[in-house]
């Protein structure tokens, strides 16, 4: 079996990540869950998240099978904060080309980034209603630290999330 391997997105990759996003998206809709919205995300989005921190990309045999987004301030959601953290955003799968644990395996490798940044606590949030991602977090070791009911959403709309955390070193 291939290894995934692992690095760092650049704006050539940009079409590879909003195709991961819009993949993700038709998949929570499959299986209804209502979380991310089509159109939402698009190059310019992750043009700005690689100058404001760092994108990722998972790669096996040649085919990309997933990527995530790794923030090291994330104000909107967590306030102000000391830089004790990293924060992982968009873990997106390639549904139809990624091995099974692809997800938990991006999951080790941006917490290895985040110590590797000299940084010591993973940090994440998910919507509230989402009734898989709390508990598949919190089986990787993630603990729910606290609620946000009124984050504000890019059209304006207010939504909670469940804001968990993990020690790292």
């Amino acid at each position: 079996m291939d290894m995934i391997t692992y690095r760092p997105a650049g704006t050539d990759d940009l079409p590879a990540l909003v195709g991961l996003y819009e993949g993700a998206v038709r998949w929570m809709r499959d299986n209804g869950i209502e979380q991310w919205k089509s159109g939402e995300k698009d190059e310019e989005h992750f043009r700005t998240r690689m100058k404001e921190g760092e994108v990722w990309l998972a790669e096996r045999a040649g085919r990309t099978v997933g990527g995530w987004e790794l923030w090291w301030e994330d104000e909107p959601a967590w306030g102000p904060q000391p830089p004790v953290a990293g924060y992982v955003h968009r873990l997106m799968v390639a549904r139809g080309d990624a091995p099974a644990g692809t997800g938990r395996a991006m999951l080790a490798r941006a917490e290895q980034r985040i110590v590797e940044a000299g940084r010591e606590v993973a940090r994440l949030d998910c919507v509230t209603g989402n009734p898989r991602l709390r508990p598949y977090y919190e089986d990787a070791g993630y603990v729910v630290v606290g609620e946000l009911t009124d984050k504000i959403g890019k059209d304006g709309s207010t939504y909670g999330v469940t804001l968990l955390e993990k020690r790292l070193v």
